[in-house]
Order: C-alpha cells, then sequence, then structure tokens
C-alpha cells in the first residue's frame, strides 16, 4: 500500500524538474511520484519523466497529456493517485528528504490507529532567488504541534498566516469525496485546491518542521507581480469560484468558518491590490465588479469582508479608492513572498 501519492505538475520544466524528483525518492516503496507532464512541447519533459519511470517502475509514474494547466495537472493526479494521501509539489520547488522520511513514518502511525486525519500540515520555506535568510511559514502559534485535533481547538491564525498548498497533504479520498475539481488553463488554483476541501475536514495534524521549499523569484514565474497582473482575469476567475463555494454556505464550527472568511479575505485584497496597482481604469472597474458579484451572491458575506480592516482598505472613496494602503499592500507582499 502506498502511503503518499504526490503529483508534480510539469510543464517544459526539464531544467529543473529532476531536483524535485529527487528529493522525494527517498520516500522509497511507501511513495507514488506521479508526474503529469501536461503537454510540454518545447524541451525534454516527456523524456525526463518517462526516464524516471523506467528506473524506478515501482515508485514513479509518468503520465502525458494534452496541456490544461496547473489545475488540470492536480485534478489528474488526484485521479491517478492509489496512495492514502495525497501531495501537490511544483516542479521548481521541492521536499527536505529527511522530514519526508519522518512525515511517512507519522502517516503509517495514523493509518494504523483510531485517528485517520484528514490534513496533515506542515511548515515550508519561501526560498527566494538572492536571498540568504530564508523566510519560514511557520503554524504552532495557532496550532496543537504533533497531535491530532479539530477545528476548535486550533488557535487565532495570525492575519497573512494561512494554509497553502506547500504546507498541506490531504488525505486522497476526502479531495474524492469533497468533489474537488479545478479550473482548466488557469493560475493560482492552488488557492481553490486548499480552500474548498476544507468544510469536510474533521480531524489534523500539524508537524513543526521545514518540509516543503517554495522556489521564488524567477522572473517568468506565476506569482510575479507583473505578470500577475497580465493575468489578473485569471486571479478574479478563482476568486469567484472560491466565492461562488462561500456563498450561501453554512460553514460549522466559529474557528472553520473565520478562517475562511479571513482565507477568502485575503484573496479578495490580492485580487483588488492588483487591480489597483496596474493604475488603468479598466482594472479599476473590474475592481468595483468583483466587489458587486460578491455582493450579489451573497449580501451578509460582502458585508463582513466590505467592513474587515482589508475591505476599508480596497474601498476607498473617489480618488483615494485607487490608492492601495501600505499596510494592505505589504500583507499581500508576504502573501506570495515577494518581500
Amino acid at each position: 500500500m502506498k502511503i503518499l501519492s504526490v503529483a508534480i505538475p510539469c510543464y517544459n520544466s526539464e531544467a529543473y524538474m529532476r531536483k524535485c524528483i529527487e528529493s522525494l525518492l527517498p520516500g522509497g516503496e511507501d511513495i507514488e511520484i506521479l508526474i503529469v507532464d501536461d503537454g510540454s512541447k518545447k524541451d525534454n519533459t516527456a523524456a525526463v519523466a518517462d526516464s524516471y519511470q523506467e528506473k524506478y517502475p515501482t515508485i514513479v509514474k509518468a503520465i502525458h497529456q494534452e496541456n490544461g494547466g496547473h489545475g488540470e495537472a492536480v485534478n489528474t493526479g488526484i485521479a491517478n493517485a492509489s496512495g492514502v494521501y495525497f501531495k501537490v509539489v511544483d516542479s521548481d520547488d521541492w521536499v527536505d528528504s529527511d522530514v519526508l522520511l519522518k512525515i511517512i513514518g507519522l502517516l503509517k502511525e495514523l493509518i494504523a490507529g483510531p485517528d485517520t486525519v484528514d490534513m496533515f500540515i506542515s511548515n515550508y520555506i519561501y526560498d527566494k532567488v538572492g536571498q540568504k535568510r530564508k523566510r519560514i511559514m511557520q503554524y504552532h502559534s495557532a496550532m496543537p504541534t504533533e497531535q491530532v485535533f479539530t477545528w476548535e481547538e486550533m488557535g487565532n491564525m495570525r492575519l497573512g498566516h494561512y494554509i497553502l498548498m506547500h504546507s498541506v497533504i490531504y488525505r486522497t479520498g476526502l479531495l474524492r469525496e469533497c468533489g474537488l475539481k479545478l479550473p482548466k488553463h488557469t493560475f493560482y488554483v492552488d488557492n481553490i485546491f486548499v480552500f474548498q476541501p476544507l468544510p469536510f475536514v474533521k480531524k489534523l495534524y500539524y508537524l513543526d518542521a521545514e518540509f516543503y521549499h517554495y522556489f521564488i523569484g524567477r522572473e517568468d514565474q506565476s506569482v510575479n507581480e507583473t505578470i500577475m497582473i497580465g493575468r489578473i482575469d485569471q486571479q478574479i476567475r478563482v476568486n469567484k469560484i472560491m466565492i461562488d463555494f462561500m456563498a450561501g454556505r453554512n460553514i460549522k464550527g466559529k474557528r472553520l468558518r473565520n478562517y475562511m472568511m479571513s482565507y477568502l479575505d485575503i484573496i479578495t485584497t490580492i485580487s483588488s491590490v492588483l487591480l489597483l496597482r496596474s493604475g488603468t481604469d479598466e482594472n479599476f472597474e473590474k475592481k468595483q465588479e468583483l466587489w458587486q458579484y460578491l455582493k450579489r451572491a451573497d449580501l451578509r458575506l460582502y458585508y463582513k469582508l466590505r467592513h474587515s480592516l482589508l475591505g476599508r482598505a480596497m474601498n476607498l472613496p473617489g480618488k483615494g479608492g485607487r490608492k492601495v494602503s501600505v499596510a494592505a499592500y505589504q500583507l499581500t507582499q508576504k502573501f506570495f513572498g515577494f518581500n
């Protein structure tokens, strides 16, 4: 039985995918590495994937598909996963192999015991180009460490501290049971991947260890601010999908409900910040339309977000509405590790 399935979405990733794959191989027969070649044409991604499958046939599976974007590659990973748990590792990122072995050991214990958890969380590192001192995202101020817990046992998550795709491992069955299906040809769907399964999560486990290395700072990276502004319609699409998911939904449990509200708040703030920073009248109108979309979807949700600290900063009247508050902007910078 495979304990952990890891999907690696690859699109013209030949230059860096080997480092990612090699960091996962120490997991041995307990791990399943699904290399999803998402229609790569410009390099030898497909050949590299096949070479690893040939060398490690019981561990690595190379999957080739027509280009569908990051979300479709994750969908393919979930559909083909045989492990009890599932994780996504982007092809330009990598993991700490020693922590991987510890996680596999813990997952084995949890599977064998009475408390099979739905979500396993660990820390991640912003591995930024040219930066010697790396920023670490930790959760020990809000989560009990190395024990099974529920949402109601979780403390308050600090503003700017969110469970991202880099920090989460989901139970594979839960991802299928909740009907998760990410949109094709859309960037930034990792927020949907983390967000949509949350109401189905009952038991959690947090390991206070730096597992995931999130590589950031490459000029062509999808979270580069200039590129994000150029792809703003895709960010808005993700934002609206998250709004639709929350609209009219009765989220049971105060802690979970507040956390999901806060998460949607920061995503809507990020969309608003990028639209305002573009400086165009067209994008200013898109910002206004996004908030009207939220208002039509769920009036109560709209008022909660509109009157939050971030919501007020994003909706200043008159010409001030085009000037992003320094605090709100810095928060979105931290969310992506820009600073």
